[in-house]
């Protein structure tokens, strides 16, 4: 595999399908700027720079080297924070900034969040955006400073508005020296197929090989479990499984979409699920992890998977033979950690209705930190409403039984009913006491979560019924709250979005 490492081209041809970019940087290259904090993603001492030639234009985004594939940075330009000083006279504006605001205390993560302030940085100037409190601290979210330095960092960030410096995109060389790269992996244990047809014939030829895309849960098997892979085949070129938007009466998300892909899709169309996606895991593995590792890990505290029951989402799943198969999301969890995927399957895409998608619906996640956390408890909740009368409802949960599951009893109570009927809701509220056995964690007791899932249905109801109830969105809060000490949370009314 080739990729272009700072500023020169390096080839590899045979390295274990799983060693990490981390691994590479410090024990191949020498290049220990890159830290190991956690070896899970969690903490951002390992963020690196990749960009990608897409439109003419080189795009820069960040993930945690601790657990990618280097071999899935095949054709991109991988830039470790040694390379920032390099690029013209003196330092990087993200590294000058650092310097004159202070922010760097013990150190360990100030590469970390150097590199994710000059993402932020060269994206900006390439699209001629500004910088604000609310761009800078979704650029730093999951970038973890233990010395509690935020505010000098959150300085030193939007101090880079105005600063002239030597863009990492605009060197002349990279351009034409990306589009000369492939981006396959030659080796024989880490396969890149072109299709899906090509991806089910490398599963066929290798009936052990894991199918990786984003690899932010896989990999922790190797970090965290010491497993070594054997054959592992990158999903990340197969392009029926990233599509992305609406075709006839249905919305396609392929399983190979990340949640900033997902993310940046649904802003304008649909801004409830885009507040959620802003709140799980952080930037960095937002720009990795899929919606379809999301789903296929069979984790009861994942994300996505009580979005998708609310809607009814139909999940297709193609063989190794060739075969596909199409079942309801009701249908996919078995048991924890266990699906309907068997060992030579794939999910291909999910399928949701536009109506369903049309109708009332909010998400709420409750977790321990607003940006880089897990779930203790998770919303999504569904109303079908004609004429005053709720016709239908779906009430999913996260991380309240050992899958993700619906609340079938308490739905029933609010079947065909007056949307201001608050009688049917205290029963909602009783049947949920009744019908939900969460367990307790070092998350959130059994308690906490019962009390959480009324509390949230209720505020579901409340903005049904028009009501402006306080909402946190995952998204920082802007500069002019603070400077205004307007309230925090503050929405419009109810929507239909």
């Amino acid at each position: 595999m080739k990729f272009i490492l700072n500023d020169r081209v390096v080839e590899e041809t045979s390295l274990p399908s799983d060693f990490t970019a981390l691994r590479y940087l410090r024990e191949k290259r020498g290049l220990t700027g890159t830290k190991e904090g956690c070896a899970s993603g969690d903490c951002g001492a390992c963020t690196l720079l990749v960009g990608a030639l897409e439109a003419g234009d080189v795009t820069y985004s960040t993930l945690n080297a601790c657990i990618t594939p280097v071999q899935s940075l095949a054709g991109k330009h991988v830039v470790s924070v040694e390379y920032l000083a390099e690029l013209g006279d003196g330092l990087h504006p993200a590294q000058q900034a650092m310097v004159d605001a202070h922010g760097s205390q013990c150190g360990f993560c100030t590469p970390g969040f150097v590199l994710s302030l000059a993402g932020l940085y060269e994206n900006a100037a390439v699209k001629e955006q500004g910088l604000n409190r609310e761009s800078v601290c979704d650029a730093i979210s999951g970038n973890l400073c233990r010395c509690t330095g935020y505010r000098p960092i959150i300085e030193a960030g939007l101090a880079m508005e105005g600063q002239q410096g030597h863009l990492l995109s605009q060197q002349d060389w990279l351009k034409a020296a990306l589009a000369d790269l492939d981006n396959q992996a030659l080796a024989t244990e880490y396969l890149r197929p072109n299709s899906l047809a090509q991806a089910l014939a490398a599963k066929r030829q290798h009936a052990n090989a894991e199918f990786i895309a984003g690899g932010t849960d896989l990999m922790l098997e190797n970090t965290q479990r010491y497993k070594d892979f054997g054959v592992l085949i990158d999903l990340n070129n197969v392009a029926e499984i990233r599509q992305l938007g609406e075709q006839g009466e249905q919305l396609i998300i392929g399983a190979g979409v990340t949640y900033s892909e997902l993310e940046d899709f649904s802003k304008t169309s649909y801004p409830q699920l885009y507040n959620l996606l802003s709140r799980i895991a952080s930037r960095q593995i937002r720009n990795r992890g899929t919606i379809g590792g999301n789903v296929a890990n069979g984790s009861p505290i994942a994300d996505m998977p009580p979005i998708l029951l609310a809607f009814d989402a139909d999940v297709r799943l193609d063989k190794a033979d060739g075969s596909s198969r199409v079942v309801t999301m009701s249908e996919f969890y078995l048991g924890y950690k266990q699906t309907q995927l068997a060992d030579d399957e794939c999910i291909v895409a999910f399928h949701i209705s536009l109506d369903k998608l049309a109708e009332f619906h909010r998400f709420y996640k409750v977790s321990k930190r607003m940006e880089d956390d897990i779930s203790s408890v998770l919303l999504a909740a569904r109303f079908t409403v004609n004429e005053g009368r709720i016709e239908d409802i779906r009430l999913a949960f996260g991380g309240m039984a050992a899958t993700p599951i619906r609340a079938q009893v308490a739905e029933a109570c609010l079947q065909n009913v007056a949307v201001t009927d608050d009688v049917a809701l205290q029963q909602v509220l009783q049947a949920l006491r009744e019908e939900l056995k969460p367990m307790s964690d070092m998350r959130a007791s059994a308690q906490y979560r019962l009390d959480m899932a009324c509390s949230l249905v209720r505020k579901a109801w409340l903005e049904l019924n028009g009501h402006t109830v306080p909402s946190f969105s995952g998204h920082p809060v802007p500069e002019s709250w603070l400077a205004l000490g307007q309230e925090v949370g503050q929405t419009k009314g109810a929507n239909h979005a």
